[in-house]
């Protein structure tokens, strides 16, 4: 390869998948017929674990690159079952497939680690020793719905007279507001 221009360039990785979709490339000249399905899903494979690489190593979100080096790895796991299937029909010996095979199992250790790295979401633990008062919650539920109670028929004759004109669009029906919080707990009257 190359002297690096990008960053991509200077991982390992990426350079043993250069080396694994080359390798793939010869070993595919020679299927044909029956096998050019095989061939062409392999290739294919084999040609997205270096982009997805390249790709993910350019993304500036940590949780994006993870992202990429993940289908990355699940294009190897792709290539190793493509494999499999050419091997089972004998068009490729096992092992010219044993020695690919070596190759996306160092591709996939390498991915494993770079994934693991950038996905890991670093967030401060909680701090579960902090007390609660629920009596005092529970008296502040008790006092909004007593509250409630008291207004109740104060309110009876407004809805009389919205009959004859319609309801205020300006005032939210009571009701609406039943089970919504008051920023401490939910409260929902009795």
């Amino acid at each position: 390869m190359n002297d690096p221009i990008f960053d991509h360039d200077r991982l390992d990785v990426y350079r043993l998948s250069i080396e694994y979709v080359a390798d793939a490339f010869d070993v595919c000249k020679s299927l044909s017929g029956l096998h050019r399905h095989a061939r062409d899903q392999w290739l294919r494979a084999a040609q997205s674990i270096p982009l997805n690489i390249a790709e993910g190593n350019g993304k500036r979100s940590l949780k994006d690159r993870a992202r990429f080096f993940d289908i990355a790895r699940g294009s190897s796991f792709e290539c190793a079952a493509i494999q499999d299937v050419v091997v089972a029909t004998g068009e490729v010996n096992d092992s010219t497939s044993r020695d690919l095979k070596s190759k996306l199992k160092r591709i996939v250790a390498m991915l494993t680690r770079m994934a693991m790295k950038f996905d890991g979401v670093k967030e401060p633990s909680a701090d579960y020793a902090v007390a609660i008062d629920y009596e005092h919650e529970h008296r502040d539920a008790e006092h909004e719905h007593e509250h409630e109670h008291e207004h109740e028929h104060e309110h009876e004759h407004e809805h009389e007279h919205e009959h004859e004109s319609g309801p205020d669009p300006s005032r939210a029906p009571e009701d609406g507001l039943r089970g919504f919080t008051n920023g401490k707990t939910i409260v929902r009257p009795r």
